[in-house]
This record gives structure tokens, sequence and C-alpha cells, in this order.
């Protein structure tokens, strides 16, 4: 099989694990809190990430920015992206948190705009625009209803919107870091290494030793798998399928199937959650979709010119 193809074929599969993983969170924040949640499951990677590297050591060489550069992606992708994505799914809809992760690639154009004084063209700026249009009415749309919740739910949208921002903004840090020949598979359990020892502290101010076992071990065995999921087929597993398809095309390529998510969130919200679909969520997620299609034409546009010559 082609490499290429066989990079768009894990890619997809990773769009699914992704796409199915905002149902996964909602429903297992219902055992588990937040920090509870987000600590057992970095504990579980890091475990795994320990194992791996005590039977096969990496090896590469450090620079002097080099661990400046682990160290900030780490802490922006994990505690900040991560943790806020988690606060946000427990205050809003799998859905609606969904089609706003999708956004991510949006996030990280204007990143690499700000950070890496990449060039962006008129339309894609008019796609950008619109997706985060879009963002806006999703994100505003619970106040339409006027229900109890609704300042729950904005709060909720916003804490995934910022979590996308520091999540685009470590994708910039990654790329330099990748450049200067830190192992992909490396940073990546570094990122939930540190993650996790940021999170325990919090973990500990906030619950006693008790109580942290208690909800453990009372959470049904759903929950738990629920865990298992996001530490190892979420996390170790597809952020390893999505870098062994960086090696054969473009990161531009790979950004593609973040719109995918809401695809495979969709069914599992609606069917197994009994999420609703509100207007302002079709109005927003339309805009949405226009803008992204905007941008990501031009963009395409751009990769063959260059192909071209």
């Amino acid at each position: 099989m082609n490499h290429r193809y066989t990079a768009y074929f894990l890619l997809l599969i990773v769009s699914i694990i992704w796409g199915v993983a905002g149902p996964v969170i909602k429903f297992t924040l219902s055992s588990f809190p937040p920090i509870i949640f987000l600590t057992y499951r970095f504990a579980l990677a890091s475990a795994l990430g320990a194992t791996l590297w005590a039977i096969r050591p990496p090896q590469f060489r450090l620079k002097a920015n080099t661990v400046p550069h682990i160290i900030a992606h780490s802490v922006l992708a994990v505690p900040l992206g991560l943790g806020l994505l988690f606060f946000g799914f427990d205050k809003t809809s799998s859905l609606t948190g969904s089609v706003i992760s999708a956004t991510g690639p949006i996030m990280v154009a204007i990143a690499g705009m700000l950070l890496l004084k990449e060039h962006i063209t008129k339309p894609e700026r008019i796609g950008i625009f619109l997706a985060l249009l879009g963002t806006l009415i999703i994100t505003v749309g619970p106040m339409v209803g006027g229900n109890g919740h609704a300042l729950i739910s904005i709060e909720g949208n916003l804490l995934i919107i910022v979590s996308l921002a520091a999540d685009a903004i470590a994708t910039v840090i990654a790329k330099v870091s990748l450049r200067d020949r830190v192992p992909a598979i490396v940073l990546t359990n570094i990122s939930f290494m540190i993650g996790f020892v940021c999170f325990l502290p919090f973990l500990l101010y906030t619950y006693s030793i008790q109580e942290i076992v208690t909800t453990i071990a009372s959470a049904p065995l759903s929950a738990h798998i629920g865990v298992l999921y996001m530490a190892f087929i979420s996390g170790t597993l597809a952020y390893t399928l999505q870098k062994l398809a960086m090696k054969s095309i473009e990161v531009g390529e790979v950004a593609v199937f973040n719109y995918l998510f809401p695809i495979w969130a969709a069914p599992l919200a609606l069917w197994w959650l009994g999420e609703k679909i509100t207007l302002p969520f079709v109005i927003g997620a339309a805009v949405i979709a226009t803008g992204v299609v905007i941008a990501e034409y031009k963009r395409r546009q751009k990769r063959r010119q260059k192909r071209r010559k």
C-alpha cells in the first residue's frame, strides 16, 4: 500500500478514536470528578510510558533549548490543553465540545501566524473568521434556550476554547522540538508524565486519600473502562499512530482529519448520552463548516502548487 494512503488510514483510525473520546469523557465524568479522572488517566499513561522506556530506552541528544521547549510543550498540551478540555466537557454537552474541538486546526493556523509568522492568505483569513464566528455562536447558544444551565454550558464551552488555544501553541512548540530531533513518542510520554506530576498536587489538595480511594473503588466497571480508553487508546495508541502518519504526509493534511470528530461523536452523543441538537448549534456548526471549507480549500491549493515546483 502507498505510504500516503497508509498514513490516511492511520489518521482515519485516530479521528475515530478521538471523535469517540468526547462522549467517553462525558460519560466517565459522571463517575469521576475531572481532577480524579485526569490524574488517574495520566498515572496509567505514565506507567505505560515508563515501562516502555525501561524496555527500550530512548536515545536523542539534548540541546540548550530542547528542555525548555519540551517542558513548555508538555505544560501547555496536558495540564492546560487536556486539563481545561476535561473541565469543559464536564460543563457542556459532548456533541458541542466535539464540534468546538474540531476547530483545533484553525487555532493552530492562528498560532503559526502569530508565533512563526506564517503567511495566511485573504481567503484563509475569511475562512478562519467564519469558523471562529460559528464557534462563538455555539458557545453563547445556550443563552437562547434560557435554561438554568445556560451559564454553566457557556463556561464549559469557553474552557474548551481556551484549551484549544493552549494546545495550538503547544503544537507550534512541538514542531520546533521535532526539528531538534526529539522523537515524537518521547515528546508524548514526557508530556503525559509532566501532566501527572502537575495534576497530582491539585488532586491531593482537593481530596483526601480516603476520598480518592473511595471514589475510584466505588466507581462502576464502565467508568474504569472509560479511563483505560482515554489512557491507552485515546492516549498512547492514538498519539503514536498520529506521529507515524506524520512521517509520510504534511502536518497540514494531518490536521484536516480533526474535522471528522463530530461525525463520530454525534451518533454516540445522541443515542448513548441522549443529548439534543439545538438551533444555535445547527447554525454555528454550519458557519464553522463553511469557514473550514474556505480555509482548507485555499491551503490545499497552496500545497499542490508547492508539490508541482
